[in-house]
């Protein structure tokens, strides 16, 4: 049997005086909305500025939320939720190209 994971709550923390914005893209318009990670700016279009610059380059829609508004949980415990963690083991690709119009991830 495939034990439940079980979530807590992860308080939000705040990064300076600016509030910190959840950002939510949408590639092509049959995609779903997917998590792309947040941006700190002093309202709502600041925050969909940058992360536009950040998250939504090829996107067809970005949405912003405030960060305050979102109740976050995690299985993960005692991680900060600060951004300062690094996603994944340093073995993703960071730089992108175009290639014929398709994004393409090159290796460093």
């Amino acid at each position: 049997m495939v034990e439940k994971t079980v979530r807590s709550r992860v308080d939000g923390q705040s990064l300076g005086s600016s509030p910190r914005w959840e950002v939510f893209v949408r590639d092509e318009a049959s995609d779903p909305l997917t998590y792309a990670g947040s941006v700190v700016a002093a309202d709502g279009e600041t925050a969909h500025e940058h992360a536009s610059r950040l998250f939504g380059w090829y996107a067809v829609e970005v949405w912003v939320c405030p960060a305050d508004d979102v109740e976050r949980y995690s299985s993960r415990e005692n991680e900060p939720d600060d951004g300062s963690r690094a996603p994944g083991d340093g073995t993703e690709p960071r730089v992108y190209e175009e290639t014929e119009g398709t994004p393409r991830a090159r290796e460093r």
